[in-house]
């Protein structure tokens, strides 16, 4: 048996780390050193039909457990469904860990409640949400839409009269209120998360953006 398969399907690797000895093709994310395949990035490495890559982990969602995230279901098993987390690594769903029926397609807001060895995930008390939008931020910058003591996430949502709905992953769902808003709102904290002042110009253009007489009400 090669190197290659007694590894797991895919396992993180950090940049210069050995990925095989095997005489393999080079897929993205790799090069040769010393006649092995070395890791360029931070990723999961893969051997597969003969080719050796590393896909990168920068700009995705790395699963931990407790964190809240949303997922689209991608799909549908006898004992639950599978997850896209906007992550290198796929979450399950039990049947009997999400509030009633889900489907192909469906967006579904969980916690995460186990992460194996090679970071695939398992969800638990998820729930099916209907409507509204979702949209996708760099999952670094989560923290900063939330704020300290949740006081933007509050803000947006005072502000805008939207549920909002933020996952770990870098997924956030808005359902009413003034939805385009809010959604221009978190693309500004995403871009400007890095200068200071960043609440005090949030609230100048939510200020900006929606009339005294409906800040906190439905914009239908």
């Amino acid at each position: 048996m090669g190197m290659a398969e007694d590894k797991p399907k895919r396992w993180l690797v950090v940049p210069g780390e050995v990925i095989t000895e095997e005489h393999v093709k080079l897929g993205p994310g790799v090069y040769i050193r010393d006649g092995k395949v070395v890791a360029k990035v931070l990723g999961l490495a893969e051997v597969r039909d003969g080719v050796a890559r590393v896909i990168p982990l920068e700009g995705k969602y790395v699963p931990k457990v407790g964190d809240s995230v949303i997922g689209i279901i991608v799909d549908v098993k006898i004992p639950g469904y599978d997850v896209d987390i906007n992550s290198p690594y796929m979450a399950f769903l039990p049947k009997d860990s999400v509030e009633g029926e889900a489907d192909y397609g469906d967006v579904v807001v969980g916690t995460i409640k186990y992460v194996d060895e090679v970071r695939n995930a398992l969800l638990e008390n998820a729930v099916v949400l209907k409507g509204g939008e979702l949209i996708h931020i760099a999952p670094s910058r989560v923290p900063r839409v939330i704020g300290k003591n949740a006081s933007m996430i509050n803000l947006l949502k005072n502000m805008t009269g939207a549920a909002i709905l933020v996952g770990a992953n870098g997924r956030i769902w808005i359902h009413g209120g003034h939805l385009g808003v809010a959604k221009e709102a978190i693309f500004k904290i995403e871009r400007e998360a890095h200068i200071s002042g960043l609440t005090d110009r949030i609230t100048k253009f939510l200020e900006d953006s929606i009339p005294e007489e409906e800040r906190g009400k439905d914009a239908g």
